[in-house]
């Protein structure tokens, strides 16, 4: 078994945001959560402007796609 260790910051971030690309598909079904919606960090973090989570989806993908977080087949 492989294990991964994310240790700098840089890796951390990059797994953070990755990580609120799945909030922010499981908002867009009807999730919520306690606390701030992955709607209204993404968009504080990113500039992005959308009404909807499904509405900022596609954004923030391409979005992550656009700084080489996400390869464009795997949105």
């Amino acid at each position: 078994m492989e294990t991964n260790v994310l240790d700098t910051p840089d890796q951390i971030h990059a797994y953070r945001l990755l990580t609120l690309k799945g909030m922010l598909k499981l908002e867009a079904k009807g999730m919520k959560r306690r606390g701030p919606s992955a709607l209204s960090i993404v968009k504080a973090e990113t500039g992005l402007k959308a009404r909807t989570a499904a509405a900022m989806l596609p954004l923030y993908i391409e979005w992550l796609t656009a700084r080489g977080l996400l390869a464009s087949q795997n949105a």
